[in-house]
């Protein structure tokens, strides 16, 4: 069925890549081997909250998009599924990957095209997809057309993202290239590019790295501020005012499932080459052991000796979003698991479900307990409530509390 595509993985990037292809009036199949959420999609129930996402929704499911663990007979695919790396050796982890293609080339019609969505590492595709695809006695070009159209979105901005931002796609053959680029421009309003596809997968992790190098630099200048009590914020606000000067603002360290984890890809594969890309992730990866620090530090002012009354506010990893993938949060819980400090609190609005032990679903109950308040996420919700946390010791690591006193990274 050469009008319609199957949509592979029904999670944050492929639900609504899908849903923006069938608001558009193109035939679309979900697939997920995930039976619980396939049920919650056909029965009309998002499983996350994105701005924008439910009317999206309401608008694909009018205009017939469809659910299923199953595979479609069809002639073009898109490929979403999660790719994660390997925590000993730092390198992309295939398996979802390489078996979602073998699954497509089970049931693909002649001629058909796979284009892979997920972020993989530079090679991956000559490494892993083309072996699996020559295994199978296709030829690719005739058989099978390649291709890799990276996303380029973020949780919180995705429906906005995928209209507004610029695409790039990576094909063996530039005419089938141009073909699919065709087929984005269905939503895409900006500058879709054209190239191979080791530069496709070799520009989306090079964005991601840049920008983690550039939050690491950020938490380095933080750390290097709060030995000596100078005020970072101040700092960076003075710094940013030259022209060509741009530092981003630091953090209780990096989560979700871009920045956090492509890097490591390079590490992973050029580990003789990327000193400065490795330092970044370290310095990004020690700042939750740096927020550990200081709610030592402000315990130790206070004598406060009780580690159950610290709350940690926020488990997502970034503002106004319900993703934890990663986040600084849960990064900071483990460390504090490595060193016996048992019963710290946590609250976050948007997360609906008990994910971690001494989880709190109501924010008031939650600053009752507590005597230190570690702001790890800028939400909203805490941005309206500055008035029910002025009694508190807080711990802002987010630079936006709006009243005097809180302690800093």
């Amino acid at each position: 069925m050469e009008n319609q595509i199957n949509v592979i993985g029904l999670g944050y990037i492929g639900l609504p890549t899908a849903l923006m292809f069938a608001k558009n009036g193109i035939k679309i199949v979900g697939t997920d081997n995930n039976t619980n959420l396939v049920n919650s999609l056909t029965e009309g129930r998002l499983t996350f909250e994105e701005k924008g996402l439910e009317d999206l929704f309401q608008e694909a499911l009018s205009n017939g998009i469809e659910f299923t663990t199953e595979y479609q007979k069809t002639h073009t695919y898109i490929l979403a599924v999660p790719t994660p790396y390997i925590q000993e050796s730092k390198k992309l982890d295939p398996k979802y990957v390489i078996s979602a293609v073998n699954s497509v080339l089970d049931v693909c019609e002649k001629g058909a095209i796979i284009i892979i969505e997920s972020t993989i590492s530079p090679g991956t595709i000559d490494k892993y997809i083309r072996p699996e695809i020559k295994k199978k006695g296709y030829v690719i070009g005739d058989d099978i057309h390649l291709l890799h159209a990276p996303e380029r979105i973020i949780p919180g901005n995705m429906i906005y993202e995928l209209e507004h931002n610029s695409r790039t796609i990576g094909a063996d053959d530039l005419e089938i290239g141009e073909k699919v680029k065709g087929l984005y421009s269905n939503f895409c309003k900006s500058e879709i590019v054209v190239t191979d596809i080791r530069s496709a997968e070799m520009s989306k992790v090079v964005e991601n790295t840049y920008r983690d190098i550039n939050i690491a630099f950020a938490n380095e200048l933080a750390k290097i501020s709060r030995t000596d009590n100078l005020d970072v914020y101040e700092i960076i606000k003075i710094a940013n005012k030259h022209p060509r000067v741009n530092i981003l603002q630091p953090g209780p360290g990096v989560g979700g499932h871009c920045i956090s984890v492509d890097p490591w890809f390079l590490v992973g594969d050029y580990p003789d080459l990327t000193n400065l890309i490795l330092t970044a992730r370290k310095i990004n990866d020690s700042m939750p052991r740096h927020v550990l620090g200081r709610i030592r530090d402000i315990m130790r002012e206070h004598d406060i000796k009780d580690i159950t009354r610290v709350g940690l506010y926020g488990l997502t990893y970034k503002e106004n979003v319900d993703d934890s993938r990663e986040s600084p949060t849960l990064q900071l819980l483990e460390r504090m698991d490595e060193h016996l400090a048992f019963g710290v609190k946590v609250f976050d609005p948007l997360v609906k479900t008990r994910n971690v032990d001494h989880q709190f679903m109501n924010f008031e109950d939650f600053l009752n307990e507590i005597e230190i308040l570690v702001i790890m996420v800028g939400h909203d919700h805490i941005k309206n409530n500055m008035d029910l946390i002025k009694d508190k010791l807080v711990l802002d690591t987010k630079n936006i509390c709006v009243f005097e006193g809180p302690y800093k990274l």
